[in-house]
């Protein structure tokens, strides 16, 4: 388990208000499901997952309660970065944190489809 940082719990009230903690955790699990299945993004983003987490450009539904999309824009290039981040709840295990269960690169195109087809949560202004 490595700690990646915290969230703003104002900013991911938007997920659910039962939060638990603001720290933010990924597994060696997640880790190796991200070097496995997508590595280009694992190699351009794993020094910024902190910068994203704490300041996404738009949180998205995810299809899973109480987990969200988080969507940022990187300095590394045109693309976005997408994390799928499972908010800790009240419900969960006491001993649990908020945890990265994977991310990815994702284009503008991509980006575009999701804000017309998606349930946006929160959107940087």
């Amino acid at each position: 388990m490595h700690s990646v940082g915290k969230i703003n719990r104002d900013i991911y009230s938007c997920i659910t208000k039962d939060i638990i903690t603001d720290e933010v955790i990924i597994t060696d699990n997640q880790i190796q499901h991200i070097l496995e299945r997508h590595p280009e993004a694992y190699k351009e983003v794993i020094d910024y997952l902190s910068e994203i987490i704490w300041e996404p450009d738009f949180i998205m539904e995810d299809k899973h309660k109480n987990t969200g999309l988080i969507i940022k824009k990187i300095k590394t290039g045109k693309e976005y970065t997408q994390i799928v981040l499972r908010i800790c709840t009240s419900g969960d295990n006491p001993n649990y944190k908020n945890s990265i269960i994977s991310c990815w690169k994702i284009s503008e195109r991509r980006l575009q489809n999701y804000l017309r087809n998606k349930t946006i949560l929160y959107k940087k202004e």
